[in-house]
């Protein structure tokens, strides 16, 4: 198991203190809510943007905080950057809070964020979806969410797909993103009582292409691992950053958001793989067994590794830290990916989940089951994580082709 040394204001202290503070400005928020609707988006920005500023978080509503590294392996993220999302959100929360659509939308949104438990990553993702709808709508003179219709709704599909509405056509898969938000929407607006009927119920967004994911041999992620140098606390940290996520299947956001705490301090069972606690979607959380690999290089970079960049920092929990002692951002782990892909020379291309695809491939494909497969990597229904079989089948026809004396 890894050693666990905790940093400055990791103890269980200072976590219950965020906690208080989180579930007070929660009651906060809700009753701000019944007193005025439209309060209610100002308050939560603005408590958003003062914990975010205060604190360091973690993964799924803990989302991690994206900051820039300062390493040279990784290229420099613009110092605004943070900033700059900021004040693009608040500009569109107020062009929603500008008209009465806007408002509506406004209270769906809170209540994704609030009822729902969504991360803020993609609420965000659904304001701008719901932005350019509301922008669609003003456009053809729907003052009143009443007054929407279906063919409204078919009206925007349409136009995504088109960009006939003055902005950028998107692709099949973004549009059909787009629509479900807004059958979303108006499912909700429905049930509230803000409408009589639901103009969405019956309009489908389009069906996209089915897109296998991209996952790399053993001897591939083999060769990636080892292609790192660990002769610097940064290769280290490399490693075993990328041998955690393909020994848990997790994704970036969810490792970057780890803190030490996280990491299981005993066996389950006495004489099996150590485990660590996992936030997905939502805040879901799940225990996903840590392979003896992982916890080797675990271990190493906690007792070699951490420590020089922690000693550069505020304290922070976070378990991969970034040369200057703070939390290692998603677009940092990006690059540290692509690099060790590059090392290795794989030639193919590999994204942030590739490790992640890998994993539940190389799993299926060893005899596990889909059920614990999709429990592992943390998927609310078994559909999604079917797609993996898709590749594994391939694989099976390969060899039963190459193997069988009268395949052919």
């Amino acid at each position: 198991m890894p050693t666990a040394v905790p940093a400055a204001g990791s103890g269980p202290g200072s976590r219950s203190a965020q906690d208080r503070t989180s579930i007070n400005d929660t009651i906060d928020l809700v009753l701000q809510s019944q007193l005025n609707p439209t309060l209610i988006l100002e308050t939560s920005e603005l408590t958003a943007g003062a914990v975010a500023a205060s604190t360091p978080a973690t993964g799924g509503a803990r989302g991690p905080a994206e900051e820039p590294t300062g390493e040279s392996a990784a290229p420099p993220e613009p110092a605004g950057a943070a900033r700059t999302a900021a004040r693009s959100s608040r500009s569109a929360e107020e062009e929603l809070r500008s008209t009465a659509v806007g408002r509506a939308i406004g209270s769906y949104l809170q209540h994704m964020a609030v009822e729902r438990g969504l991360a803020r990553n993609t609420v965000d993702a659904y304001r701008r979806d719901l932005l350019r709808y509301a922008r669609f709508l003003a456009a053809g003179g729907r003052t009143d969410v009443t007054a929407i219709t279906r063919h409204d709704v078919t009206a925007f599909a349409r136009s995504i797909v088109e960009g006939s509405d003055g902005s950028a056509a998107l692709s099949i898969r973004s549009a059909a993103r787009t629509i479900v938000a807004v059958r979303g929407l108006h499912k909700f607006w429905a049930l509230e009582g803000l409408t009589p009927v639901d103009p969405a119920s019956d309009v489908h967004p389009p069906m996209p292409g089915k897109r296998l994911p991209k996952a790399i041999s053993v001897n591939e992620v083999t060769r990636m691992l080892e292609a790192i140098p660990l002769d610097t606390p940064t290769g280290l940290r490399d490693r075993a950053l990328l041998e955690f996520l393909y020994s848990t299947g997790a994704r970036i956001s969810e490792a970057v958001g780890l803190d030490i705490d996280d990491l299981s301090l005993e066996r389950i069972p006495a004489n099996g793989p150590d485990v660590v606690r996992l936030f997905g979607k939502g805040s879901k959380e799940r225990l996903v067994p840590l392979g003896s690999y992982a916890a080797r290089a675990l271990d190493e970079y906690l007792v070699r590794g951490r420590p020089g960049a922690a000693a550069k920092g505020k304290g922070t929990p976070a378990l991969f830290l970034n040369a200057r002692g703070g939390r290692l951002s998603r677009q940092s782990a990006w690059t540290i990916l692509k690099a060790a892909a590059e090392r290795a020379k794989i030639d193919r291309d590999v994204s942030p989940h590739t490790l992640r695809h890998s994993f539940a491939t190389h799993l299926l494909e060893g005899g596990a089951d889909v059920r614990v497969v999709q429990e592992l990597l943390g998927h609310a229904s078994v559909t999604t994580t079917q797609v993996y079989t898709l590749v594994t089948a391939d694989t099976l026809r390969e060899v039963y082709a190459a193997a069988h004396p009268r395949a052919l």
